[in-house]
């Protein structure tokens, strides 16, 4: 009889989530949550540096870019390696990288040297999310990836608000190099759970023509009712070119731009609030520890909306729902410059920003994700993201330029809220003038 022809992607989705996808989904959850504390910290010790070091928001402009500009390239470099190399050794060895780099950060003698060790930092975090971001979507059956992958990445948003938790004791106990201290063990502690608990992704292993008998021993243990003696597996077409060149080929150019429009417009208003808020909320009269608790506030509305928004997007059509999401984002900025002088109003309007920007923010990672083909979705992924942190440090930085011009909040928050608009236009013209991207279709070529 001639061998069995297995297609992977049908095999995870005729089953149900096993121990093993739970697993990767936990780790996966656990690396992006450090990641979020990572990212978040410079923000929540930017009052402390400003209290010890006497930094003027000029000079915290360029740390708060550093660290963004380090998470730009890093996505550049690390996506393309991620399809070349495999999503295992680009998360283990990435986070290893960023956790060694934030480590150092803590023992930084000056600004100078803190803001270099931020770009190191950076180039870590930003390859080690995509490649969580891939292998979890590869993982996953399609039906219900949106509001697993959305899941997974809560763990930023969780991160981010537990960086601003931690910041209200640790910086107050023992400065802000504590707070580093903490991201810089937590990633290296679980780098070897990522090294040896990790399986490589099935799919990219059957589009990279490994042999059949790996292939099946990973998807044994996601579907142990299946019986995959003799069996061989679909390799995916993969059409000529660079991982860079296929996201403009075969009905993907718009999307890719469009999808890029709309990272770049939503990470810009996500990193100027995660940024500047603590530093605008303590000008506005509050404490310290009262301005990290209220920035925590950002990241828990992104979570909540994060899970509702992915099951939203596997119930109904996610273009629209990401375009409400960043609707409902850009009403609650406008809200937040009129909220200042009343303390539950303003928890309030940050909550809700946070549920609109951050939350639509985690579902167009998941939209990326299903959007491109297999052989080159970690480069998509992490180049949407990599242009989206060119937005991120226009962000950081923009902040200060709003200050500088001596608006009030209100008319800050107002400027600060039309790049959620456009985000939300950049979806529903996606959603409009796209279709669905073509999975890539089974060639007649079996894993040999």
């Amino acid at each position: 009889m001639p061998p069995r022809l297995l297609d992977v992607q049908e095999v995870i989705n005729a089953n149900p989530l096993s121990a093993l996808q739970k697993r990767v989904i936990l780790l996966c959850f656990l690396v992006v949550a450090i990641d979020g504390f990572d990212t978040a910290a410079v923000g929540f010790i930017a009052p402390a540096l400003k209290a010890q070091w006497g930094a003027t928001p000029s000079e915290l402009a360029p740390l708060f870019a550093a660290g963004l500009f380090g998470l730009m390239a890093g996505a550049f470099v690390f996506g393309p390696l991620a399809d070349r190399f495999g999503r295992k050794p680009v998360l283990a060895l990435t986070t290893v990288f960023f956790g060694l780099a934030t480590l150092a950060s803590a023992f930084a003698p000056d600004m100078a040297t803190l803001t270099a060790l931020r770009f190191v930092t950076g180039l870590g975090l930003g390859g080690a999310m995509p490649a969580a971001i891939t292998l979890t979507a590869e993982l996953c059956p399609e039906q219900r990836r949106s509001s697993l992958v959305t899941l997974m990445f809560c763990g930023f948003t969780i991160g981010s608000a537990s960086a601003g938790l931690a910041a209200s004791t640790v910086v107050a106990t023992f400065g802000w190099p504590g707070l580093l201290v903490i991201g810089g063990v937590m990633p290296l502690a679980l780098a070897g759970f990522l090294f040896f608990g990790l399986p490589e992704s099935p799919r990219y292993l059957a589009t990279r023509g490994a042999e059949p008998g790996r292939i099946a021993a990973i998807l044994s243990r996601m579907a142990p009712s299946v019986d995959f003696a003799g069996a061989t597996f679909v390799r995916p077409v993969k059409a000529p070119g660079s991982p860079v060149g296929l996201l403009f080929k075969d009905g993907l150019g718009l999307g890719t731009v469009l999808i890029w429009a709309a990272f770049f417009m939503s990470l810009l208003v996500f990193y100027l609030l995660s940024s500047w808020l603590p530093l605008l909320i303590t000008t506005a009269g509050f404490s310290m520890s009262d301005a990290s608790l209220m920035g925590a506030t950002l990241a828990t509305g992104g979570t909540v909306g994060a899970i509702i928004i992915g099951r939203l997007m596997d119930r109904f059509e996610p273009h629209r729902v990401l375009a409400v999401g960043y609707l409902v984002a850009g009403a609650f900025v406008i809200l937040l410059g009129n909220a200042v002088s009343q303390p539950w109003l303003l928890v309030l309007a940050i909550f809700g920003a946070g549920f609109g920007v951050a939350g639509a923010q985690v579902g167009i990672n998941a939209l990326a994700a299903g959007f491109y083909p297999t052989a080159s979705r970690a480069t998509g992924v992490s180049w949407a993201n990599a242009v989206g942190r060119t937005g991120s440090v226009l962000g950081s930085m923009v902040g200060g330029v709003l200050l500088s011009f001596g608006w009030d909040l209100a008319t800050v928050f107002a400027a600060a809220a039309v790049p959620a608009f456009l985000a939300a236009a950049a979806m529903y013209l996606k959603g409009r003038l796209t279709r669905p991207a073509p999975h890539q279709a089974p060639a007649t070529l079996a894993v040999e």
